[in-house]
């Protein structure tokens, strides 16, 4: 590029030269050096006119013949241009690729530009939730999806969780939503119709609840029955009075189990809200501890710390069964002698409830499945110390209806943290003066 750059110089330099020369025996040097410099503007001007006549009128033809710098520019040009179109053309069909596949699918989809403005959506879209090509094109995807749980999950951004919705055109129709962010701050958003799986979930929580709540009645009459009978336990024969012994436990073991799915089934089905007052968390810590106290026997340390000073907001009945699980299942687990604290501290904005031993630890293989129900790391230890698999599914769930979350950290040998993380929402006024225990 520089030799032609140099070359253009000289040509300048030429034209200039030789008016000057065939001027100067007239007298007339500066006249020549002016027609000089006309030919070499008129040369480029003319240059100027063909490049913007291909590029307005015939940019898919071949460039104008040139030499020169002007030459090599407009071949540069074209190549680029030829670049580009090959580009478009790849991106047309990647595009129409994805439009076709995206058609095939019985998912809908939409895709949003970077306002939230729909540009295109498949068929199942239009089935799902009535979109209409002819109206919807470039409307607010708010404007259409109306449900005020749709809208606070769009505006949120923080979609790592899908939303489950009826069909804005049919109530009988339950579609699962999941927003994806790509490109320039654009959104595509899928709708997945889970109706069938809402119902075949709503059967098993009718299930688990009607079997639960029918199982309390015979339960509570064998236990009433066994506990006359153990009040005569001198009078009988002792391998008589071994197995109603036997049949106490066992009763009182069932009758947890049916306590624990009654209230996981109610933590489903109920929407929550209605019972949240101002809690104080020093004192709900105080009183769990004395129960978890009263579990161990005094084979544990148990402390609180309270190094936060706002109060919390939800349900006291909710939450004291959430922690009480935590505080009983280090009671069961962490072995005898552990130090258990119980502490109420500030997590970024919010806060967090902790529940720390320094027992045996958890293998971290393990940490993902721990909030399934039934779910047992060691089945045989879990059913000597009388759990029922079900303690972390109900603070998972408590959790939940707090807009909460559960974080369990744990190596083995290194003892356990699990830690409900509450956000500032359910955070209010500062709290009577914190104690520590």
């Amino acid at each position: 590029m520089g030799r032609l750059w140099r070359r253009e110089w000289w040509r300048l330099a030429a034209l200039v030269a030789a008016g000057a020369l065939i001027g100067w025996p007239f007298a007339l040097s500066g006249l020549g050096l002016a027609v000089g410099l006309a030919i070499y503007l008129f040369y480029q001007m003319r240059q100027l006119h063909a490049l913007q006549e291909w590029l307005t009128h015939h940019p898919h033809d071949e460039p104008p013949s040139a030499v020169g710098l002007w030459g090599e520019l407009f071949d540069r040009l074209y190549r680029y241009q030829k670049g580009q179109r090959i580009t478009q053309r790849r991106l047309r069909d990647t595009l129409s690729r994805i439009q076709e596949s995206s058609e095939a699918m019985r998912d809908s989809v939409v895709m949003l530009d970077r306002h939230g403005d729909m540009e295109w959506w498949n068929s199942a879209a239009e089935r799902m939730l009535g979109l209409k090509p002819t109206l919807d094109r470039g409307q607010h995807i708010t404007n259409l999806l109306r449900d005020p749980s749709f809208v606070d999950y769009f505006h949120a951004r923080d979609y790592r969780e899908p939303l489950t919705l009826c069909s804005p055109i049919d109530e009988n129709l339950i579609l699962q939503f999941q927003i994806t962010l790509y490109g320039d701050d654009e959104r595509l958003v899928m709708a997945r119709d889970i109706t069938r799986l809402h119902r075949l979930e709503q059967m098993r929580r009718d299930f688990v609840a009607n079997v639960s709540h029918e199982l309390r009645t015979p339960l509570t009459v064998l236990a009433g029955y066994l506990e006359t009978y153990g009040d005569m336990a001198e009078m009988l024969p002792e391998r008589l009075g071994r197995g109603i012994g036997q049949m106490q436990s066992q009763t009182r073991r069932m009758q947890n189990l049916v306590n624990d799915l009654l209230l996981l089934s109610r933590l489903e089905n109920d929407q929550g809200g209605h019972d949240d007052v101002r809690l104080d968390p020093p004192s709900l810590l105080e009183a769990v501890r004395r129960d978890a106290e009263a579990l161990s026997e005094s084979h544990h340390r148990l402390e609180v710390e309270i190094d936060e000073p706002r109060a919390l907001l939800g349900s006291e009945k909710e939450l004291h069964s959430a922690v009480s699980n935590l505080a009983f299942n280090a009671v069961r687990y962490a072995g005898e002698d552990s130090r258990i604290v119980l502490r109420w501290r500030p997590w970024g904005d919010g806060a967090c409830l902790e529940v720390e031993d320094d027992g045996e630890g958890i293998d971290p293989l393990h940490i993902p499945r721990l909030t399934e129900r039934f779910y047992r790391v060691d089945k045989g230890r879990s059913t000597a110390t009388g759990g029922t698999g079900l303690g972390l599914a109900i603070v998972k769930h408590v959790l939940l209806r707090h807009d909460a979350q559960l974080e369990i950290d744990s190596r083995l040998g290194e003892g356990a943290t699990f830690r409900c993380i509450f956000p500032a929402a359910r955070l209010t006024d500062a709290a009577p003066a914190s104690r520590r225990a």
